[in-house]
């Protein structure tokens, strides 16, 4: 599990709006990316977020 303090300074590297913790995944509301948590490690790279991604449109 991620520690609330953690949770509070983690931010998206593509596009550095904050990220949100969903289950297992932390979701940026910026840009779509999930990136994924590893044996309690956020795996906090590009291109990592981009496998999971959600893609965001405008409304």
């Amino acid at each position: 599990m991620i520690s609330q303090e953690l949770l509070e300074i983690l931010v998206c590297p593509a596009c550095k709006t904050k990220v949100v913790l969903d289950e297992q995944l932390l979701v940026c509301g910026g840009c779509g990316r999930r990136y994924p948590i590893r044996d309690g490690i956020p795996v906090m790279l590009i291109e990592e977020g981009d496998k999971l991604r959600i893609p965001i449109t405008p409304e």
